[in-house]
């Protein structure tokens, strides 16, 4: 594996809603970690998109040739930079239900064209097949520092209202993730419909 430099990781895993001087373009970064259900380790890497590939679609191709054994169950915990758009999503669902031996979590640091119904639905599609989707925060940016990034043993330094923007950002997943039968009932409670 290849570790993240600590300035890329800053720059793109960073989650404050505007990019700060020097402007820079946000790309799409997934590390990973497979493991075993007792917790051994057995491959983790960082991947990001290729030429017309998406980072997600390599991690599934390599996550296929890592877990051949199908009689042996797997855990994956992803972090990525961007949630998956709804091809990706799609994917990872097919993926998963051809693979039930496999259990994958996924993090995201930010939500990608979250305003787009298509997206919301890719959102609700991965999380009504059973792979959770969060908001990264403290926490799991302090994980993916330690096992993703070249820190030569420096510490994680939060970036300033790093929980501020990473509770907003599980707000705004959390309205996406609602079942639309209770929005319904909230509009009827609230005399609107």
């Amino acid at each position: 594996m290849n570790p993240l430099q600590e300035d890329i990781f800053y720059r793109q895993f960073g989650n404050r809603h505007r990019v700060p001087k020097p402007y820079y373009r946000r790309k799409t970064y997934l590390c990973y970690q497979l493991k075993l259900p007792e917790g051994t380790l057995i491959d983790k890497d960082c991947l990001r998109n290729k030429k017309k590939r998406h980072a997600e679609m390599c991690f599934i191709d390599k996550i296929k040739s890592l877990t051949r054994d199908t009689s042996q169950r797997f855990e994956i915990i992803c972090y990525i930079t961007w949630s998956p758009c709804p091809f990706c999503a799609e994917e990872l669902v097919a993926f998963v239900k051809d693979n039930p031996h496999l259990s994958l979590q996924i993090f995201a640091s930010r939500l990608y064209v979250h305003w787009r119904w298509k997206y919301q639905q890719g959102l609700r599609h991965l999380h009504a097949s059973g792979i959770p989707v969060a908001v990264m925060s403290l926490p799991e940016f302090e994980d993916c520092w330690r096992n993703f990034v070249d820190h030569q043993d420096r510490p994680f330094q939060p970036w300033h209202n790093l929980d501020q923007y990473s509770q907003s950002i599980k707000r705004r997943l959390g309205k996406i993730l609602t079942p639309l039968n209770d929005l319904r009932n909230d509009f009827r409670n609230l005399k609107l419909e």
